[in-house]
């Protein structure tokens, strides 16, 4: 039981802690740390890590408690049981977003031939509908030349983790002179977060490129009836009781979606001149590294429009105390509570 419950909750692990970095890495960042002068200087990738272990520990509270009380002979076998689960739900997630990515574009872009579900070599950029959505977005894969140079692989068209494919955004279109706007709200992002990896397979169904996802929660509680003959598990959100979409749980997303587009058959970190780590580290750092105030609001705002459109969650929160006084519940309070007062001055 004790394993069953370590491989369970490591499935987390690669999901929203670290894709391609180990538990040990993260660890060993952070013992390091303690070794440290105040105003020691960290490197970026450092930094990163260290990042990875607090978001570790916040995703699995009860990990620090539990290592400070094993043995060695106990912990060594708890790490190896938390990476299996991370490297299974990995794998996982891969098999089914192969069928479930052929499924969304044959349904939004209706490419013919459609996209085959079990033959990945039809895909990537000899496929006209996967070559639009991993084209780079600088580039116009409407343009014949464009094709073919990417095709070539030509100078000038060689893809690459510098670039950020189409699918990213919204629309699948990027605005050349404001390379923010729309980045990460790709249709195909949402879908694949909401469906097979985090929430429920229902939930995919209902999620477009627009509005707050106000029913992704009913989404979710009518997901066992859609399964009758299945038996129907946890969802990793549930485990880790995980509430907001995080920038690391994006960052997986949006590569589990690059490969499941691609023509590569078997999970790898390099995709000809497409260099996964670096690309994921791209994204992490695009969230956790913003240059400044207002590019940290924009985030937020992101991650903020992300958890509204995967958990269905409300602005209620968001409420300033103002705006909260002002509307009529409040305001009818303070209405009737004056004219109590009123009335018990009155002679």
């Amino acid at each position: 039981r004790v394993s069953n419950y370590y491989v369970a909750q490591g499935r987390a692990i690669r999901r929203v802690v670290a894709l391609y970095d180990s538990l040990e890495d993260l660890i060993t960042e952070n013992d390091r740390r303690f070794d440290l002068e105040e105003d020691a200087e960290t490197t970026i990738d450092q930094d990163r890590l260290q990042v990875g272990y607090m978001t570790f520990t916040h995703t699995l509270r009860w990990f620090h408690k539990r290592a400070m009380e094993l043995e060695y002979d106990d912990y060594a076998p708890m790490l190896k049981m938390l990476r299996q689960g991370s490297d299974a739900a990995r794998g996982d997630d891969t098999s089914k977003l192969k069928v479930l990515i052929s499924d969304w574009v044959n349904r939004e872009l209706k490419p013919d031939p459609p996209v085959d579900p079990d033959d990945k070599h039809s895909r990537g950029f000899t496929n006209d509908a996967c070559g639009r959505l991993l084209c780079p977005s600088e580039l116009d894969w409407t343009n014949p030349d464009v094709k073919a140079g990417i095709r070539d692989r030509a100078d000038g068209y060689v893809v690459s983790d510098l670039s950020f494919p189409a699918f990213v955004y919204e629309k699948y279109t990027a605005k050349p002179d404001d390379l923010e706007d729309g980045l990460f709200k790709g249709k195909l992002l949402l879908q694949a977060w909401s469906s097979t990896v985090f929430t429920s397979p229902s939930s995919a169904k209902d999620v477009e490129g627009d509005g707050d996802g106000a029913d992704v929660i009913q989404n979710n509680r009518r997901a066992k009836k859609s399964f009758n003959t299945l038996k129907v598990k946890k969802h990793v959100a549930q485990i880790i009781h995980m509430e907001k979409v995080t920038p690391r749980s994006i960052a997986y997303i949006v590569c589990q979606v690059r490969f499941a587009l691609s023509s590569v058959t078997s999970w790898r970190s390099v995709d000809g001149d497409f260099d996964y780590v670096q690309f994921w580290r791209t994204i992490v750092d695009f969230f956790e590294r913003p240059p400044g105030r207002e590019a940290r609001r924009r985030t937020d705002k992101l991650l903020e429009w992300w958890t509204r459109k995967v958990f269905g969650r409300s602005r209620r929160d968001e409420l300033s105390q103002t705006a909260k006084d002002n509307m009529s519940v409040n305001a009818l309070a303070r209405q009737r509570a004056a004219r109590a007062d009123a009335a018990f001055d009155s002679p």
